[in-house]
């Protein structure tokens, strides 16, 4: 298989994965990370983190641009039933699909994480038709979400960082398998790209226990060609999201839950932190 061919390839399987992993990050902040249902989704996300990552890593690695732009999640939303019947029809389907892009390649190491995304899909599948066993007739019926106790103006406050996030955990993830050879700083990027998740995490299980699907959904990227000019972006993001973060803990309603008020601080200190690293990396040319 010709490189370009393959490139293209494997960012079909990205979007696909980055698909799941929104899926089942939305669902599972509007059950609630604490709760049963909440914690299992949680990790089957985590699990197509790792597979997006091991894809993002191929694709930077063989000097193509990872595509960062999720492809539908086709599901129905009736009830939790029909729900998880999507997920394990979706599960399914990736089977067959990774192992045959297998038999197409020739580099070991694609060959291997091709396999193991097939049978870590069969695996998936197969725990969620063990939720979807489990389920109560009324928890079958119901719909995840609780009914919203903010206010509308605020919950978009909410809604806003939370696609600032989402776009900058992107942006680093982006630069860190692109710039994955030089030197340690591709793996500090990713290292913040962790950061941005909890962040996120902290804003979208606001919004979410008002019954509302955080915003996952990013705004355009920037494709720096050099190392210098991604780590000026990611400062820049860095900037923007302490000062928006900074602004919500500035709003009287913020100011009424204690919770979200310690992670706002928690979440401006770690950005203060990002950034002063960052500062330091371009004064000796981003080495």
């Amino acid at each position: 298989m010709e490189k370009k061919e393959l490139i293209e390839m494997l960012n079909r399987d990205m979007a696909d994965e980055h698909a799941a992993i929104i899926r089942y990050l939305v669902h599972s902040y509007l059950e609630g990370e604490d709760s049963p249902l909440g914690a299992g989704l949680l990790s089957r996300a985590r699990e197509e983190m790792w597979h997006m990552h091991w894809l993002g890593m191929i694709v930077g690695k063989l000097g193509g641009e990872p595509g960062m732009t999720p492809a539908p999640y086709p599901h129905d939303p009736t009830n939790r039933a029909t729900i998880f019947q999507s997920y394990v029809d979706y599960e399914k389907k990736l089977v067959p699909h990774y192992h045959g892009e297998a038999e197409k390649v020739d580099d070991p190491h694609i060959k291997r994480v091709l396999h193991r995304e097939a049978w870590e899909s069969e695996m998936h599948a197969k725990k969620f038709q063990k939720v979807l066993g489990k389920l109560s007739e009324e928890e079958a019926r119901g719909l995840p979400g609780e009914e919203s106790e903010l206010p509308p103006e605020f919950v978009e406050k909410l809604q806003d960082m939370v696609q600032q996030k989402y776009t900058q955990m992107l942006q680093s993830l982006r630069d860190a398998w692109v710039f994955q050879n030089e030197e340690i700083r591709g793996w500090q990027v990713m290292d913040f790209s962790m950061t941005n998740m909890k962040q996120l995490a902290h804003l979208a299980e606001e919004v979410a226990e008002n019954g509302i699907a955080p915003r996952l959904e990013s705004n355009p990227l920037v494709l720096s060609t050099a190392i210098g000019a991604a780590l000026k972006t990611i400062l820049e993001n860095v900037r923007r999201t302490q000062k928006g973060h900074q602004g919500l803990k500035d709003d009287p309603e913020a100011q009424k839950h204690s919770g979200l008020m310690t992670n706002l601080d928690l979440s401006i200190d770690q950005e203060q932190y990002e950034a002063e690293e960052i500062e330091d990396w371009l004064k000796s040319g981003g080495k």
